[in-house]
């Protein structure tokens, strides 16, 4: 799951970023509200964290924005405003949930996880596409009575393309959602770790899954959705 973390104190945005990204999750994390506004315009995100006290734009704004212009991604408001007006405030906005600052970091790891889930596949911690199960906090992936372990690199991979099922996703919209923005993965990187996942597939009978589409990308199909 790919975030957008914004917050203007570094000291709090550093080791926050470092806590989202050991807990596998791939994070952008930016200290002011311009270039995260930037951000949101040029990429996909599956979670947006916003402070509401920015310089220049405030979280509370971006949230607005970002809601305006269609996109519905959940948004997590974490800020020292702690009134009742300021919560309702951040809810009315477009946000989905709202935590305050300091917030306790268990606390905020499950609220990240439970707005992750905010799709009709996931069941706990599990995302399913057809019989095939992905445990993320395992990193095992389940079809019927096999099983398979990933590494955090290939859990990643398979939970955005099922997130996805049946879309074409192409190159450049896959790098974005696993390596961190400003990153520069070797070229041959994404060819690499789909080839290793296919390979984890095959180990459960599921290895025809990811279909390469020529000139455009990949697509996680299902054999029930497979008509050719």
């Amino acid at each position: 799951m790919r975030i957008l973390l914004v917050e203007d104190d570094l000291e709090q945005l550093e080791p926050l970023q470092g806590i989202l990204t050991e807990a596998g999750y791939t994070v952008d994390g930016v200290e002011d509200g311009e270039t995260a506004q930037w951000l949101l315009a040029h990429k996909d995100y599956d979670l947006l964290i916003l402070d509401w006290m920015l310089p220049n734009i405030s979280g509370l704004s971006l949230c607005q924005q970002y809601r305006s212009a269609g996109k519905n991604a959940p948004v997590l408001m974490l800020t020292a405003k702690d009134t009742t007006v300021d919560k309702v405030m951040g809810l009315d906005a477009g946000a989905d949930d709202y935590l305050v600052k300091p917030a306790d970091l268990i606390e905020l790891l499950a609220r990240v996880r439970a707005l992750g889930r905010r799709v009709p596949s996931w069941q706990g911690d599990s995302l399913s596409v057809s019989d095939l199960q992905l445990h993320l906090n395992s990193l095992i992936l389940e079809r019927g009575s096999q099983t398979v372990e990933l590494s955090h690199r290939e859990a990643q991979l398979l939970e955005y393309l099922m997130r996805h099922p049946n879309q074409i996703l192409t190159r450049d919209q896959i790098e974005q959602a696993l390596w961190e923005w400003g990153a520069e993965p070797e070229s041959n990187a994404l060819t690499v770790l789909i080839r290793k996942l296919r390979h984890r597939l095959q180990m459960i009978g599921a290895g025809d899954w990811i279909k390469t589409v020529y000139g455009m990308g990949y697509s996680l199909k299902s054999p029930e959705t497979v008509t050719g």
